[in-house]
């Protein structure tokens, strides 16, 4: 028990010990920032112009990088020159698969003028980029940083992606803002999101930390705004539309229509005294 203020100095100071090997999360997320730009120049704060100039970048990312896990050295899997080795060499793919999602949103939204406007306006994409970058260092057991990440995304954009779900290409998130994608949640390719959607689990329960949790959205499949997903054995078949609202606990097969019809009843009155004013 914390009963006086020096044994409440004595736990503060040795809580600063115990995370003391662990990077601040604004370097961490100083080399996330970097990574996009470099990635993607819309985002980027400086013109790259040669070959050489985008070698000099990997160079101090890759550097970075290998500081950071350094800092985690005692709980990763492997050394942290051999976990930068692997990144750097997944990057292509995941960037073709980032660009994939930018394409998607591109397609996906008659107010998108083109990528690069996706790039760098939309919140969607930014949270969906991220996400691929965090999940490549999910799969390859690094601790911590992915989570960091996926919070950082959350708290720029209202999207909420865990690392540790299995996204498709060409996955689209419109406006996105309250959008909730659970750790072990499936979702094929072709998927499009919208606003207030959620992919969650049916209960919350710390027994069920190492099973299937969250649904499966299969190929081509959209979900409109405020609809509720719930339970690792749910599964949307392929080319489902779920409407907005929908709170859905049990499978729905391909090409399923699923809609909540709220009941709403219209009534006109002509003499302004029956107008109710609400105040908020």
């Amino acid at each position: 028990m914390l009963t006086d203020k020096k044994n409440f100095i004595e736990h503060l100071v040795n809580s600063h010990l115990h995370t003391a090997h662990v990077v601040p999360p604004s370097v961490s997320c100083a080399f996330l920032d970097g990574l996009l730009q470099l990635l993607f120049p819309p985002l980027s704060e400086q013109v790259i112009k040669s070959g050489d100039e985008v070698e000099h970048h990997l160079r101090v990312l890759e550097s970075d990088l290998e500081l950071i896990l350094g800092k985690l050295q005692e709980r990763l899997p492997d050394s942290p020159t051999s976990i930068v080795n692997s990144f750097f060499n997944a990057l292509p793919e995941v960037y073709e698969q980032i660009m994939d999602d930018a394409r998607a949103i591109e397609a996906g939204d008659p107010a998108a003028v083109n990528t690069d406007e996706v790039i760098r306006t939309y919140p969607g994409f930014y949270a969906v980029a991220v996400y691929r970058i965090a999940h490549l260092l999910y799969q390859l057991d690094v601790p911590l940083l992915p989570r960091i990440y996926s919070e950082h995304a959350h708290t720029k954009t209202g999207i909420d992606i865990h690392p540790g779900a299995k996204i498709g290409t060409a996955f689209c998130i419109d406006h996105g803002t309250g959008v909730v994608i659970g750790e072990t949640a499936i979702i094929g390719n072709h998927v499009k999101v919208y606003q207030g959607v959620t992919l969650g689990a049916a209960s919350v329960d710390k027994a069920m930390a190492n099973t299937k949790r969250h649904p499966t959205i299969e190929d081509n499949v959209v979900i409109y705004a405020g609809a509720t997903i719930l339970g690792g054995k749910t599964v949307v078949g392929r080319h489902s539309l779920i409407g907005g609202n929908v709170w859905l606990t049990e499978s729905v097969p391909a090409y399923s229509r699923v809609y909540h019809r709220p009941q709403i009843k219209v009534s006109q009155k002509p003499d302004p005294s029956y107008l109710i004013n609400f105040s908020i």
